[in-house]
């Protein structure tokens, strides 16, 4: 049966991928004003430098590029070497303001997000839409270093070392800021104030030859985790609500996945029962398994994970060496923070 896909959500534009659209064109000027307040509100930041290093998670367009598995793959990198690392996020989708510390028996997607859920399953995590005072709670209950998630364009707190994420399918899309195209601010201020790029997959973007000698590049491999090989050869009706859906259908394809559904959600869309029982029967009338990302997995209902398969992944970057080199230039012996915004 040829796979089947319904569509729930908006997508990003698709001129957003496309340098030469004439709509990108248009809205150039709009993209440009974005950029300006941007730069004024960088300027005007007095950032706030915490008690313990810092390292930033960050990348420079809307959507998914890969920052979540990047934050654990570093939390990891540091607690391999003795250190009490603490995760810190904005707690994007919840309601919770903080400084709040993660309680995985007790709170939900709805009060901190589903990324920090996520997180508090490696290591302490904290929510605080104000960083300065969620690393300060951090530090006072023991943080050694702070992992922040999905901080770069944040200028209240001073980052000890940042690292920018970023696709190699997807790369800077048309390089045009919002509203014309997919980036948060231009690649050139960007790139001023990165220590490093992780860069994601195959590099078909030439992210390599943009960056040139500016930077190190750290090429990373988002990975299934190690039950990945049972779905080999199985039928699988796949759904997402993350930043790019496609890229984890196409991972269960490279494990020998038969892909026979998907559906898409908006990114961090919180799932309801009803939901869950239509995607349920659709894959059971097509003989085959329903299975989402561990993301998805934080926002579904109660019950929900009885009816259904969560694919794990990791990332692991190609050079252990470079990485390491990168990410030793935080770690607490070697001193202060270059005060980066």
């Amino acid at each position: 049966m040829a796979p089947t896909t319904r569509r729930v959500s908006v997508r990003a534009p698709d001129f957003w991928q496309n340098r030469d659209s004439p709509l990108g064109k248009l809205l150039q000027p709009a993209g440009s004003a974005y950029a300006a307040c941007a730069m004024l509100l960088r300027a005007m930041a007095k950032p706030h430098r915490a008690q313990v290093p810092v390292v930033c998670i960050g990348n420079l367009v809307v959507g998914g590029a890969g920052k979540t598995p990047t934050a654990m793959a570093v939390q990891r990198w540091y607690a391999a070497r003795g250190l009490d690392v603490h995760f810190l996020s904005r707690g994007y989708g919840g309601r919770l303001k903080g400084p709040h510390r993660v309680n995985r028996d007790a709170d939900t997607s709805g009060d901190v997000g589903d990324e920090p859920l996520l997180l508090a399953a490696r290591a302490a995590t904290w929510v605080a839409r104000d960083r300065a005072a969620g690393a300060g709670a951090a530090a006072v209950a023991g943080a050694e270093l702070i992992v922040m998630d999905d901080g770069f364009q944040h200028h209240g707190l001073q980052k000890t070392l940042s690292l920018l994420v970023v696709d190699g399918g997807m790369g800077f899309g048309n390089r045009r800021v919002m509203p014309a195209g997919p980036l948060r601010e231009p690649v050139s201020a960007g790139l001023k104030r990165a220590d490093a790029v992780v860069l994601v997959g195959d590099d078909v973007s030439g992210i390599r030859a943009t960056i040139g000698d500016r930077l190190p590049v750290l090429a990373a491999r988002i990975l299934p985790g190690p039950d990945g090989d049972r779905y080999k050869g199985e039928r699988v009706a796949a759904f997402a609500g993350i930043g790019r859906p496609r890229k984890f259908y196409d991972t269960l394809r490279t494990l020998g996945a038969q892909v026979v559904a998907t559906r898409d959600f908006p990114d961090h869309y919180r799932y309801r029962p009803e939901d869950i029982m239509d995607m349920v029967e659709h894959a059971a009338k097509r003989d085959a398994v329903l299975i989402t990302t561990t993301k998805d997995a934080m926002r579904l209902p109660p019950g929900a994970l009885n009816m259904l398969h969560v694919l794990g992944v990791e990332l692991f970057f190609d050079d252990p060496q470079l990485a390491g080199a990168v990410l030793a230039r935080a770690l607490p012996a070697q001193g202060a923070t270059k005060g980066k915004r």
